[in-house]
């Protein structure tokens, strides 16, 4: 730790460097070179500084906020990065893809910001959990603002960090104001900290304008977690002295509080400090302020300069290439789905040290439909989890975990559950390659499906949700063999993948499994029938219905399962179109909550002028999964429905 003067010989530049940095970024936008907008971290500066200057640049996990601009400095961001990320032009660090006002660097472990606050906290947690599982000496510094603070993520990141005792320092900022709502319509506890007593945990608020107090309560609170791993809530009373951003004039603060927190604005006050207690005099420090800002001068030269990102060279796409082509051979001469998925979590936990399965009552239990049966006994609760009901911190904790080289496999007790992390798989892993430029490897199982009279909040599949984020991977397996080679392959994928696994076929039907190895080759469509006169596409349970039909109907009818739904590869299939002149699409869900009318945009675009009757999607009506065995039976498409379509379509 350092001594009072040793740190205001460090804190005070940094603060001045990020506050005149700042100002300069202000004037550019004014004048037109810097797009979006501009946050101000004025009144911030002491909180950043003294909660970043403990930690170890590269080693310990953060994730901060807009506002932390020298935390940012101080845990390796230079001025030229920081201006050129303002900038967007073409040596941005994030190429000019993510927000400007967004830093971080998944690389050196200081989380990429989004602006769904409240979801950066799991994130944090999952890193500096699965550094601490390498035997790593780090912790976590999760900032959140007295606004993010209500948000139900908050609650979760924290409750699972002290769940499982993660070393995290919960870091509220409070400036009073949450964009222009006061405290005072967001919480009514006296402070914030004081909600740590609901996760067994310890809370402290302190001055957050008294640089050296933060620092040294930081220091503290660092040892306490050394001596005994469990997170922490530390609130620190800060100021906001501007807007919330460049285009807010802040006139909703009035004047008197405003002019209070000038006088105790912490740059000047640490400038002070500097004087009193480092030795320094006023030329000395007005000499170390301009070798600062020529610093600023010289860095804003330069970002000028560089060019604009070039669309034509851009790289368009959100999935990173996955390298690894070949696993080891699998054979099981007789399999039920439910069977290939544990036989698949077996093999992935065995084959992979850093592999780990997580969800709910995953464990001891073995989950709902025990496909993880056993598991716990072989692996241990290390890599094998019973985590808290809190899917979107799951998912979070999922994705920072995945950044310090674990590699996590969620289940999901129900796709419909899966809703509730809608924002932390699509916009938070599914973009992550796009803006971190780091690869985000998730797997995630989605039990799905209707037949086994659950009712509407049990039965959903949601492809057609999860088909709309760029960067997801989807797979749609209907048989045992197909069941474990999704499981293998979205799990050696550097994306994040999710992986439907229909509930009504866990224990309903049997196959063979022979998995050779070869990856590369299960990202394709499967053909089950031959025909020429009709093809018919479908997948999860559908399948088996749509191959019953066209049994019933007799030769002729084509059956394929596009089997990777997200992104799709239709080429055999269009194949099969222009050969029988015909297509039916046959899915579960409704035809406005599934993909099949996607499906049969892209086919009729690629070849529609060699149809011989328009092409046909049979759905279930466009309401929930009901509950009466009745009811579901009439919702759900099955052989003869499908059978009666084929005929149809066949006689035109």
């Amino acid at each position: 730790m350092l001594s009072a003067e040793a740190f205001y010989r460090l804190a005070y530049p940094a603060m001045f460097l990020s506050r005149q940095l700042e100002e300069r970024l202000l004037e550019l936008f004014r004048k037109g070179y810097v797009k979006g907008t501009v946050t101000s971290s004025a009144g911030n500066e002491a909180t950043a500084a003294g909660a970043a200057m403990p930690l170890r640049p590269g080693e310990d996990v953060a994730s901060l906020l807009h506002r932390d601009f020298v935390a940012h400095l101080l845990l390796g961001a230079t001025p030229y990065q920081l201006v050129c990320q303002y900038l967007a032009n073409a040596e941005s660090p994030t190429h000019g893809r993510e927000g400007n006002v967004h830093h971080g660097n998944a690389a050196s472990r200081r989380m990429p910001m989004m602006s769904h606050l409240g979801r950066m906290l799991s994130v944090a947690v999952g890193a500096t959990w699965a550094a601490r599982r390498r035997d790593e000496d780090v912790f976590g510094l999760a900032i959140i603002g007295d606004g993010g603070s209500s948000t139900g993520e908050f609650h979760e990141a924290i409750n699972l960090a002290s769940v499982h005792r993660v070393p995290v320092l919960f870091l509220v900022e409070n400036n009073h104001y949450s964009f222009s709502t006061p405290t005072e319509l967001q919480y009514r506890c006296k402070n914030l900290s004081d909600r740590a007593a609901g996760y067994g945990i310890a809370g402290k608020t302190i001055d957050g304008t008294d640089a050296w107090e933060v620092y040294t309560t930081v220091q503290q609170a660092l040892a306490l977690m050394q001596a005994d791993p469990e997170p922490m809530i530390l609130e620190c009373r800060a100021l906001r002295l501007q807007g919330h951003a460049a285009y807010d004039k802040g006139d909703y603060v009035p004047r008197e509080r405003l002019q209070e927190w000038q006088r105790r604005d912490p740059v000047p006050a640490a400038r002070r400090r500097l004087i009193d207690l480092a030795g320094y005099g006023e030329n000395d420090v007005a000499a170390l302020e301009a070798e600062i800002e020529a610093t600023i001068e010289q860095a804003v030269r330069e970002a000028l300069r560089v060019p604009r990102p070039d669309p034509k060279r851009h790289s368009w796409t959100s999935y990173r290439t996955s390298s690894r082509a070949q696993a080891a051979p699998f054979v099981a001469a007789k399999a039920k789905n439910g069977d290939a998925v544990r036989m698949a979590l077996n093999y992935l936990l065995e084959h992979n040290s850093q592999a780990f399965l997580a969800g709910q009552d995953v464990g001891t239990y073995g989950s709902a439909f025990k496909t993880c049966k056993g598991l716990i006994e072989r692996f241990g609760q290390e890599r094998v989890m019973d985590l808290p009901i809190c899917e979107s911190a799951t998912v979070g904790f999922a994705l920072g975990a995945s950044q310090v080289g674990a590699e996590p496999i969620l289940e999901f007790q129900f796709a419909d559950f899966s809703t509730e992390a809608v924002t932390q798989i699509g916009l938070n892993a599914g973009t992550w390659y796009f803006r971190a430029g780091q690869p985000a490897p998730l797997l995630m199982r989605l039990p799905c499906g209707g037949g086994l009279t659950v009712g509407p909040f049990h039965s959903g599949e949601f492809e057609g949700l999860w088909s709309c984020f760029p960067g997801l991977k989807l797979l749609y397996p209907a048989t045992p063999q197909e069941t474990f080679e999704a499981l293998l392959a979205g799990f050696y994928d550097r994306n994040p993948c999710l992986v439907l696994e229909h509930k009504l076929l866990y224990w309903s039907r049997s196959g063979p499994i022979d998995f050779d190895g070869n990856l590369a080759a299960v990202w394709r469509p499967r053909q089950y029938t031959e025909g020429d006169q009709l093809t018919l596409v479908a997948f999860g349970a559908m399948v088996h219905d749509a191959i019953a039909a066209a049994g019933e109907v007799g030769g002729g009818v084509e059956v394929w399962n596009p089997f990777v739904l997200r992104p799709l590869n239709l080429d055999p299939i269009r194949r099969s179109v222009a050969k029988t002149g015909r297509l039916l699409v046959v899915q579960e869900c409704s035809s406005a909550a599934g993909i099949g009318h996607r499906l049969i945009g892209q086919l009729f675009c690629a070849g529609g002028h060699s149809l011989k009757c328009a092409p046909e999607l049979l759905a279930a009506p466009d309401t929930p999964v009901p509950f009466a065995p009745e009811l579901e039976s009439f919702y759900r498409p099955n052989p003869g429905k499908i059978a009666a379509a084929i005929r149809r379509m066949l006689e035109i």
